[in-house]
């Protein structure tokens, strides 16, 4: 009886797991936000969803404006969103739509150094794991950009996501059907 407990702990331990499983993605990955990075391949292969997190990291030449697509298509950095110049930049994707990102130095936007996402709704009412907006003056400066800014934050292909929290799921559903077998 106790081991038939445990194990329907564990399987909706798994479930729940999978109910709001937010993917933090950092932005270029090992380049970071760079003039260097193509961001429109590292974002080709790329599911953003509702409750997920672009995180920015990058040197004191460059800043993450935040901008319509008129303004993206034209890398317009006078009128903006939003604006971030701290090195260290979390954006939490809270609805879902196109969102266009772009180097507040115009000559690094017209050298690729923007971004577009596509977000995908949840079919969630609201993101109840959504990582929230942190004021910049909370978050540490680096002292100088090392060209690895992996150090500082793990790649988005190494953070559980998704399809993790589902295999794990998965396991524990298993677990019962054999273990009731």
């Amino acid at each position: 009886m106790a081991n038939l407990f445990l194990v329907s702990v564990l399987s909706i331990f798994g479930m729940a797991l999978t109910s709001n499983a937010a993917t933090t993605y950092m932005v270029g990955d090992n380049s970071g936000w760079d003039i260097s990075t193509n961001l429109d391949t590292w974002a080709s292969d790329k599911k953003f969803q509702v409750g997920d997190a672009l995180v920015f990291q990058y040197s004191s030449s460059h800043s993450v404006s935040e901008v319509t697509k008129q303004h993206f298509d034209s890398c317009n950095t006078t009128n903006v969103v939003n604006t971030y110049s701290n090195g260290n930049t979390t954006v939490p994707l809270t609805k879902p739509g196109a969102r266009y990102f772009l180097c507040g130095n115009k000559l690094h936007c017209f050298g690729g150094m923007k971004l577009q996402v596509n977000v995908e709704g949840d079919d969630q009412a609201s993101p109840t794991g959504a990582p929230q907006t942190q004021p910049e003056s909370s978050l540490p400066r680096p002292s100088s950009k090392s060209n690895n800014p992996a150090a500082l934050v793990p790649t988005s292909s190494s953070i559980a996501g998704r399809d993790n929290s589902v295999f794990v799921a998965f396991l524990c559903f298993m677990s019962t059907v054999f273990w009731v077998v």
